[in-house]
């Protein structure tokens, strides 16, 4: 995964300059008392007392295109909507950062070039994060967040897509996870990667009619994308942010998929109970009682991205923490394995 950093055109502030300005209190107009940088592959987002600012990068690579302004103003756009159908008032608006002419900037001022445009959010309790609640949480607090989930599954407009169509797309998906996880840079043993790619593979071709049934039965939607339990917040109401905006395709799910994806990194947090009520909760709320064999695979195969995505950092170049990712793309490719074993 190559991500490469666009030009800033000459005559306006590069990311940097925009970072500066955002990382002071006094841009805020006194509403902020400090702010903290959270950094991300493809965004910086700012964290003031009560809100969050997120800037896109100029970022390009082989699956997104953030390098041009208009295209990050048209990301952020699906950002906001994609993201107020598992929330509530916390995707507020876009925010233009405007350079005045005598070149200063001004966030959310009146006349100016607009050389950046931010989604404004409430900020959300961090205590409330499940991440945070993880070790403690029980399953009736938990309930309510599956529940909003299970109701939004329940009126999404099943996705028009034959058999053949989500075959291909499984194939494609995992063939492409295959190849990413052979770079050299992974220095990944192939003995280890050739059978755990190829037998999910292979599960897809010899159970092609249940997976033809997913698609043309209506179960596949278009889905949050990138539900991990840091986006999950126990709030009352409960909230779900961070949606994959960028990419609809990655958002077209089986929420067998989603639900499991979930349910395994409450599982790699150390709450394997918590993996197994979700899932039941899921089949319960949704009327779906798929074969057990389904949600291994969907696991496995969520394991192998989220083995392929935290061996990605290690191709970053000059890396802070590369023993961290090794250990962390290891993991995955062992639930990986195991969820396959099982199939």
């Amino acid at each position: 995964m190559t991500v490469t950093l666009s030009p800033t055109p000459s005559n306006q502030p590069d990311l940097e300059e925009k970072t500066r300005f955002l990382l002071d209190p006094a841009s805020y107009g006194g509403t902020t008392g400090q702010v903290t940088l959270v950094e991300t592959h493809m965004a910086r987002v700012f964290l003031t007392d009560d809100h969050a600012y997120k800037m896109k990068k100029p970022v390009r690579s082989s699956y997104l295109d953030f390098s041009s302004l208009d295209k990050r103003y048209g990301v952020c756009s699906e950002e906001l909507r994609l993201n107020r159908r598992l929330t509530d008032d916390v995707y507020l608006e876009l925010t233009a950062l405007r350079m005045q002419p005598g070149g200063a900037l001004v966030l959310d001022g009146e006349g100016g070039l607009v050389v950046e445009w931010l989604v404004k959010m409430r900020r959300l309790p961090d205590r409330d994060c499940l991440v945070k609640r993880i070790d403690t949480v029980t399953e009736t607090e938990l309930t309510p967040l599956l529940r909003r989930l299970c109701d939004f599954y329940r009126h999404s407009e099943p996705l028009q897509m034959t058999g053949e169509q989500y075959l291909a797309h499984l194939r494609r998906q995992i063939g492409a996870l295959w190849r990413q996880l052979l770079l050299p840079g992974l220095e990944l043993d192939p003995r280890m990667v050739n059978p755990l790619a190829s037998g999910l593979l292979q599960f897809v071709d010899s159970n092609t009619d249940l997976f033809a049934r997913r698609a043309e039965g209506g179960r596949i939607l278009e889905g949050h994308g990138d539900l991990r339990p840091e986006h999950c917040f126990l709030t009352t109401p409960p909230q779900i942010i961070d949606c994959l905006e960028f990419d609809r395709d990655l958002r077209c799910v089986d929420p067998v998929d989603e639900a499991g994806y979930l349910a395994l990194e409450c599982e790699m947090l150390g709450r394997a109970d918590l993996s197994e009520f979700i899932l039941t909760i899921y089949g319960r709320e949704c009327d779906d009682e798929p074969p057990e064999k389904l949600s291994c695979f969907y696991r496995a195969y969520r394991a192998l991205l989220r083995g392929q995505l935290a061996g990605a950092h290690l191709l970053d170049g000059d890396i802070a923490e590369p023993e961290k990712w090794r250990q962390k793309t290891d993991r995955y490719l062992a639930a990986a394995s195991d969820y396959a074993n099982r199939l």
